[in-house]
């Protein structure tokens, strides 16, 4: 099998974020930048279907040279190859621009499964998988919680939670799958894979390699326009419910959330 396994880069969830002057970005100084927890999964889930199934595995990031950092460390994982998607055109591309320049990538690889994360932990869209999927003229699971692929590498099952239950999904390949929390529990990198990872191929392809028309990306061309970024409101201080026993503490707290909060 031909498996593809998309990633995104992006601020470690202990990084403290500021809010740039222009109200629409983030200082991006002294940030740490990691591949997009929901990515590990799909990577980790490539691996082990390609452990299943034969074949290899290609993985395909978007952004500035800093991206090979993430893309190294899926290839220490256990992937074959990276391919790294790099234009300054890209910058301030939405979900659509991003799919559609994954898809340029894609397209021409022959791929029989393409995983990625079900979204970025940073603008929490959640869309990047299905558009890939519609560009591709694929069909797609998203927020895949199990998956079996058959043995002879023609269809799949997908189980993903819904409320109360649990929903099974057939598909013929290739698909899409988008990864959530549970699929799996992703590997470390080990020493010689990292190693390893040195020598394994990385092309870096610009949007006129892939034949993209760059005024179809970047901020100019967003379907999806950022306004404004601001933090969350702070929080109010905690109280302290007064009472000298427990019964009058749970009296005095009921009245509370009856009289204040009014949530009884």
């Amino acid at each position: 099998m031909n498996i593809i396994a998309c990633i995104k880069q992006v601020p470690d969830s202990e990084s403290q974020i500021k809010i740039s002057s222009d109200s629409k970005s983030i200082v991006t100084d002294d940030v740490k930048w990691v591949m997009n927890p929901y990515d590990e999964f799909a990577v980790e889930e490539a691996l082990r279907v390609k452990a299943k199934c034969g074949g290899e595995v290609t993985v395909v990031g978007l952004g500035p040279k800093r991206v090979t950092e993430s893309i190294r460390t899926a290839l220490a994982m256990g992937a074959d190859k990276g391919i790294l998607i790099s234009d300054e055109a890209l910058d301030g591309s939405d979900s659509l621009g991003i799919a559609k320049a994954l898809a340029g990538a894609i397209k021409d690889l022959g791929c029989d499964l393409i995983l990625t994360g079900q979204r970025g932990i940073d603008e929490d869209n959640g869309i990047v998988g299905s558009n890939l999927a519609e560009l591709l003229g694929m069909p797609s699971v998203t927020i895949v919680e199990k998956l079996e692929v058959a043995e002879d590498a023609k269809s799949l099952k997908a189980t993903k939670g819904i409320e109360g239950a649990a929903l099974v999904i057939e598909s013929s390949l290739p698909a899409v799958i988008t990864a959530q929390k549970g699929l799996n529990e992703p590997r470390y990198a080990s020493l010689p894979g990292i190693m390893k990872a040195k020598k394994k191929p990385l092309d870096v392809k610009t949007l006129a390699d892939l034949g993209l028309d760059a005024s179809e990306f970047g901020e100019g061309a967003r379907k999806l326009k950022i306004l404004a970024l601001e933090p969350p409101p702070a929080r109010e201080p905690g109280r302290i419910v007064d009472g000298e026993t427990t019964e009058e503490k749970a009296a005095e707290l009921a009245r509370l959330l009856r009289e204040e909060a009014k949530i009884l």
